[in-house]
């Protein structure tokens, strides 16, 4: 009898393997000639090579799934256990239309508006893309989904999201903590967003080994940025020199996103934002896009359209 170890790595173990080691015991009567042991993240599987070997290959599909879902319910592993692999892939390519991504607790993370699913159809067919719209417009959050479609598909080996380190009218050097502490707050958004998308212990995986990074515009500096999906947040608030330092930073196979909202400016009166100088001066690049959101893109509470709509006709007096 053949005994092999599997480990499973980025994934909860407590989550694939179910409530009371269901995964398990559904594994155990598909294959009632292997025994199965689960220690923590390890499998350990004994019995004849032919049957080990159909065995692994059933398990990466359920890995695969779980992966992709962030999901498995009895239904799902008995199809997977007992389908030739075809029937998965038909229900994903009905699946892949519209959805950017399988959230964390099954999901669906999709394009609402006209501009969002304009955000995917323009990204599909160019390098860089610009999105600029008032807050709550989605421009971020459709950006971030896709920044991790294309990682889950290994379209790109790395996110990198970053944000000018604009204090907002608040002073960072009065708030306590080192530069990391300080800076987060700033970034969670783009933190709150990953989470709704990836689960916990896979995001925390990918923050420490670097496949997902979250740093300020500045750290950008000096990079250059190759198989990477990479998003620029809150760009009003670049400078010009910040801003053509992050486009120019652009590399072998790599994706760039833009967003920003050109009426929330927290720049000094009379600094240029470097996001409206770009959208004039590249707007006729082949291979960048452009998209403008509007408050016919809000996806918050049913009031946020009001209030945008509302000051804009104050500001435009």
């Amino acid at each position: 009898m053949n005994e092999r170890t599997i480990e499973l790595t980025e994934i909860s173990p407590k989550d694939f393997f179910g409530a009371q080691n269901s995964t398990i015991e559904q594994l155990k009567r598909y294959f009632p000639k292997i025994k199965i042991v689960a220690r923590g993240s390890k499998l350990k599987i004994y019995g004849d090579p032919e049957i080990l070997d159909e065995f692994e290959t059933r398990l990466e599909r359920l890995i695969k799934y779980f992966n992709k879902y962030n999901k498995l319910d009895e239904n799902s592993i008995e199809q997977i256990l007992t389908s030739n692999g075809n029937e998965e892939k038909t229900a994903a390519a009905k699946n892949a239309k519209e959805v950017l991504v399988h959230g964390v607790s099954g999901r669906l993370i999709k394009a609402q508006t006209e501009n969002q699913r304009k955000m995917v159809t323009l990204m599909a067919k160019n390098d860089m893309l610009f999105a600029v719209g008032p807050a709550g417009t989605g421009k971020t959050y459709t950006a971030v989904a896709l920044a991790v479609k294309a990682l889950k598909e290994k379209e790109v080996r790395r996110i990198i999201l970053t944000r000018p380190a604009v204090e907002s009218g608040e002073n960072l050097g009065f708030l306590p903590g080192d530069l990391k502490e300080k800076l987060d707050p700033y970034m969670q958004p783009l933190y709150d967003a990953l989470r709704d998308m990836i689960t916990h212990e896979r995001l925390e995986s990918y923050l420490e080994k670097g496949v997902i990074q979250i740093a300020p515009l500045a750290f950008m500096r000096g990079r250059t940025l190759d198989n990477a999906f990479v998003i620029l947040d809150e760009a009003q608030n670049t400078t010009h020199n910040q801003m053509k330092m992050f486009l120019t930073r652009m590399g072998k196979s790599a994706k760039f996103i833009i967003t920003g909202d050109p009426g929330q400016i927290d720049l000094p009166r009379k600094q240029v934002s470097g996001l409206k100088e770009s959208l004039l001066a590249l707007k006729d690049i082949d291979g960048i896009a452009q998209v403008h959101l509007d408050d016919k893109d809000v996806v918050r509470h049913r009031l946020v359209r009001k209030i945008i709509s509302a000051y804009k006709s104050i500001e435009t007096e």
